[in-house]
């Protein structure tokens, strides 16, 4: 199914229409309440946006399809002799029993933290090295999961690589944990490649709680580099489920007033 992504723009349309849903929805669910204080819509403006000029801080010719494929190949290929490597490194003696633990800690040191990754490398000396093989797998999974259900949004919004990986780097837990989820799941025999779709979708609903509203096209310059910082972080945890569409609403400052109703005067 990542494959297919460099094939047809299904899974684009995908992210597209689901972000269209998630602003009729949210539209619908406060429709009670006074818009001047809602969020602005992701939907519209970045519909306006064409796929593909997020690619255009490159001076490189465009890739053809197939071209990348092979990248898309390659990367998976690289991936995949690193773990092959990881487990030969592992049959080595006295040094082997090391490798699988130390290959997890500097995995998961920058997405989750020194500690946890500390707690993930102790790990790897009690549990089976098949285990630790696995989870190790299914994290670079989730990462590279998690950058091809973000590229209808990449593709469109003009991000520099630097910018690209700032962004990432920011929200690396929130999306390793949201990417992580849909890594295992996606492995179910017969409904996986269904519930890729629903990974997609709901990729669509976790830009609207990572990042701004687009502006128009005409505005978009500097955009991306407002971005890069994750701007509402600490809200968007200490919400709950409940108050989360909380966030993205305009400030106080910014609500227009009410007009004043000039007073009755008496002579």
């Amino acid at each position: 199914m990542s494959l297919m992504r460099y094939i047809t723009p299904t899974l684009d349309e995908i992210f597209m229409e689901s972000l269209k849903w998630v602003d009729t929805t949210y539209v619908d669910k406060h429709k009670a309440e006074d818009p001047s204080t809602l969020r602005a819509m992701y939907y519209p403006n970045l519909s306006m946006y064409n796929a593909g000029e997020g690619k255009v801080k490159s001076t490189a010719p465009k890739k053809s399809a197939k071209e990348r494929i092979m990248v898309f190949l390659r990367r998976s290929g690289q991936r995949a002799a690193l773990l092959l490597g990881v487990s030969i490194l592992s049959l080595v003696p006295v040094v082997g029993r090391f490798a699988t633990p130390a290959a997890s800690f500097f995995a998961f040191k920058d997405a989750v933290g020194t500690t946890p990754a500390a707690v993930i490398f102790g790990a790897g000396f009690i549990f089976p090295k098949s285990y630790v093989v696995s989870f190790l797998h299914s994290f670079y999974a989730s990462r590279t999961l998690m950058r091809e259900m973000l590229d209808p949004y990449f593709s469109r919004v003009p991000f520099t690589p630097e910018q690209r990986n700032r962004w990432f780097a920011d929200r690396q837990g929130v999306l390793f944990g949201f990417a992580f989820a849909f890594t295992i799941v996606l492995k179910t025999p017969f409904i996986g490649v269904l519930l890729y779709g629903v990974a997609q979708a709901a990729t669509a609903y976790l830009v609207t709680k990572v990042t701004d509203p687009p502006p128009a096209p005409s505005e978009k310059e500097g955009f991306a580099e407002t971005q890069v910082t994750w701007k509402n972080k600490h809200e968007f945890l200490r919400l709950s489920l409940d108050n989360i569409d909380q966030l993205n609403k305009a400030p106080e400052e910014e609500k227009p007033k009410a007009p004043e109703v000039p007073g009755r005067k008496f002579e």
